[in-house]
């Protein structure tokens, strides 16, 4: 597989796999909870987070490869801000900001990572704005979990090994051949 091919299908899995910690973390709430904040002048609640990821990855990809990433319409600002109490509606907009991302990425052609698309006027090669949204979205995924491990009533189902448990995680992965394969396969798989 070429190189610009292998890097597009790895960058996909990869956000699929941010994508899915996310889900995991807010299905351990109730609904109410995603709209709390300890310190809203300090800390966002998940919605907040949800609303400027959303606001974000519709003004980064919606015609990314012709206009600038940074739309007209986008009041940053506004995101930060509560906007609804509505779980449904909080919930549409993840998944409505997700699928653009995913809907970019998939138009996305291994010739065309290295041409120029401007972010704020900024130019990046489209590797280079795939790879800074990759930093940036799981950093938010981050929040979101680690606030959501704060919330949560009850025991917290792990997304990742649980404590006390990775000589048996890592024992069963040295059982297997050895093989080339993204991680987040057997990740995927095990969070769903």
């Amino acid at each position: 597989m070429e190189i610009a091919e292998n890097y597009l299908e790895s960058v996909i899995k990869l956000f699929n796999y941010y994508k899915v910690l996310g889900d995991k973390a807010i299905e351990q709430l109730s609904p109410k909870q995603i709209f709390e904040s300890v310190d809203s002048d300090k800390i966002n609640s998940i919605a907040v987070i949800i609303g400027h990821l959303h606001g974000n990855m519709l003004s980064r990809w919606t015609d990314f490869l012709t206009t600038d990433g940074e739309k007209t319409w986008r009041n940053r600002d506004r995101e930060f801000e509560v906007q609804t109490l509505d779980f449904e509606l909080v919930m549409n907009q993840w998944e409505e900001g997700w699928q653009c991302l995913f809907d970019a990425l998939n138009s996305v052609r291994a010739d065309q990572l290295t041409e120029i698309i401007y972010i704020r006027n900024e130019g990046h090669t489209v590797m280079e704005a795939i790879n800074r949204q990759l930093a940036h979205y799981p950093m938010h995924v981050g929040q979101i979990i680690f606030y959501a491990k704060l919330l949560k009533e009850g025991e917290w189902n792990s997304l990742s090994i649980p404590k006390g448990k990775s000589g048996s995680y890592n024992e069963a992965k040295f059982e297997q051949e050895k093989q080339v394969k993204n991680f987040t396969d057997d990740e995927l798989d095990r969070l769903r």
